[in-house]
């Protein structure tokens, strides 16, 4: 997703960098979430672009040789979570021209790249926060945004699942009667039952692979996006792993 920042990059592209292990669903994104208070740094990457992202994220692209330096991450920049919140973006797939960075607390820096792209058609907490931030005003003055930022992007049909129709997520929230963004262990029993469910019932309405179960879809999408130039392979553990010394571990395939 690409962004201005107030630091000079000359004519180089500056990517703010979603990790995602959906891809079937980048054509439903509405907006990107960051953590207000979380701390993201502008790294240098080998293909001569700017990725802003969590510094443990980083510190894992520099070992499966991605930045600039094998190895090396020193942040060219520092920019809060807050600082990003408004910035306007450019994404691929979606049908909406441009969307925004926005807030949303239960972001970890630990996980991922401490970005989240937004996709409330099929993932209950991003439409739980889409929503609360459309209909509550002093959740948008608390977090500074504007309401143009968040009030006309609607969730877009991608996925159609038996029984949920094309916008699982809106009919979980509602079915469970989700009051808010808070609502951690309904979030949870909505995002179970869409995520199962539309893995093994789901059908694509669009793209590559419309028409096809979200299951045979998956591998196919994210090749795509890789054809294309939009995304790049990025691994992780699945949890913290800490070896016997101490140290945080990556990922890293070494020959």
């Amino acid at each position: 997703m690409p962004l201005t920042l107030q630091k000079d990059f000359g004519d180089k592209k500056v990517f703010l960098i979603a990790a995602t292990l959906r891809p079937e669903t980048m054509f439903g994104q509405t907006n990107c979430y960051v953590l207000p208070e979380g701390e993201y740094g502008v790294y240098e990457m080998k293909s001569g672009e700017f990725f802003v992202m969590s510094e443990r994220a980083a510190r894992n692209m520099a070992f499966q040789e991605l930045t600039k330096e094998d190895t090396k991450y020193p942040a060219l920049a520092k920019v809060t979570g807050q600082e990003l919140i408004g910035k306007r973006l450019k994404t691929p797939l979606t049908s909406y021209e441009f969307v925004y960075a926005l807030p949303m607390l239960t972001i970890s820096m630990n996980k991922g790249t401490g970005i989240v792209t937004s996709v409330p058609s099929d993932s209950p907490d991003d439409y739980a926060m889409l929503r609360d931030l459309q209909t509550k005003k002093g959740l948008r003055e608390k977090y500074l945004v504007e309401e143009e930022w968040c009030v006309p992007f609607e969730p877009i049909p991608i996925i159609d699942i038996p029984g949920l129709g094309n916008l699982a997520a809106k009919t979980c929230v509602e079915n469970l009667k989700i009051q808010s963004h808070k609502d951690a262990e309904k979030l949870k029993e909505a995002k179970d039952m869409c995520y199962l469910e539309g893995f093994y019932k789901g059908i694509m309405l669009v793209g590559p692979a419309k028409g096809e179960r979200v299951e045979v879809a998956k591998p196919i999408i994210k090749d795509y996006l890789m054809k294309e130039g939009f995304a790049i392979p990025y691994y992780e553990p699945e949890g913290e792993v800490v070896s016997r010394s101490g140290d945080q571990c990556i990922v890293a395939l070494k020959f």
